[in-house]
């Protein structure tokens, strides 16, 4: 159940930081990972590697800057 709540909220959002998630279902980063992971490797899901700190910045939540994305279907 939380496995579809995770993906219809990325379908409505997009893009997503997973301290957002942790926040909006009050759940621990480390129990959301493996579920974002199933649906990386159904294909629904790809997680960003953009993400940089700046600088030396030590200050940001690092789960702040790990995004996850929907990825549309094409058919």
């Amino acid at each position: 159940m939380i496995l579809k709540a995770i993906q219809n909220f990325l379908i409505n959002y997009n893009r997503v930081s997973l301290a957002d998630m942790k926040r909006h279902f009050q759940i621990d980063g480390d129990a959301l990972k493996p579920m974002l992971n199933k649906l990386i490797k159904k294909g629904r899901v790809r997680k960003l590697s953009n993400t940089k700190k700046c600088n030396s910045c030590t200050s940001c939540d690092p789960d702040a800057l790990e995004f996850y994305e929907w990825i549309k279907d094409e058919g």
